[in-house]
């Protein structure tokens, strides 16, 4: 038997062992692919070892070349069973452990609807009928609670919009009378202005004085220009 029957071979009969749980199988194949891992890099290393040994004879040593290529081809040999190996027992590690995946979401569902059941049998269609019924009127009982308080609140704000603007012109009068009191005029200056030159105190210059209203004659005399150059 090889080494690796040896390894998986169960402890005792099939009817005396349990089979074991998915955990304890992958962790056992875990160390299988671990330690295969590590017989490939030892065979790998005495691969490039030997190859060295039957570069470095060459041609000056023949016999130990060939020797060396021998012991290669064998290692090589062996690599290539421990690769097969190795990719087999990953194969059965994925395998398990999707097995596992499965079961284990299987047996949430299981719980899942057990727990459903559970919940269902103690639930009436009718009783929850019932209560949707009564919360449905308790919402309205509500609805029409909060609109008399919401009438009876609003009835506070009925003002006569002629007071209210009768009240808002009496506080911009105050306001417009507060202004004007503060507001300083300037003072007036206690020495007589300067005369202009040419001017004889107490007269008033022509620019400034009043004109004359025109007489009626001649009021009278422009309304009958107007009206001739009209019917011409």
């Amino acid at each position: 038997m090889s080494k690796l029957g040896k390894f998986f071979k169960p402890r005792g009969s099939s009817k005396s062992r349990a089979a074991p749980s998915p955990q304890e199988a992958l962790a056992r194949l875990r160390e299988t692919e671990e330690m295969l891992g590590k017989k490939q890099e030892y065979l790998e290393n005495r691969i490039h070892r030997e190859l060295s040994l039957a570069r470095k004879h060459g041609t000056q040593n023949k016999r130990a070349a060939l020797l060396a290529l021998r012991r290669k081809k064998q290692l090589e040999k062996q690599l290539t069973q421990i690769d097969g190996t190795l990719s087999t027992v990953e194969f059965q590690r994925e395998a398990l452990e999707s097995a596992h995946t499965s079961a284990e979401v299987l047996r949430s569902m299981g719980l899942a609807a057990r727990a459903m059941r559970a919940a269902h049998e103690t639930t009436d269609l009718n009783k929850i009928d019932d209560l949707m019924q009564e919360i449905t009127e308790q919402q309205d009982v509500a609805q029409e609670i909060s609109e008399a308080f919401s009438q009876r609140a609003g009835r506070g704000d009925d003002f006569d919009e002629d007071e209210l603007l009768a009240e808002l012109e009496e506080l911009e009068q105050e306001e417009l009378n507060k202004k004007m009191t503060n507001l300083r005029l300037p003072d007036v200056p206690s020495s007589s202005l300067p005369g202009q030159p040419g001017r004889m105190p107490g007269t008033v210059p022509a620019a400034q004085r009043p004109r004359a209203a025109p007489s009626r004659r001649a009021e009278e005399g422009d309304a009958i220009t107007h009206l001739a150059a009209w019917a011409t």
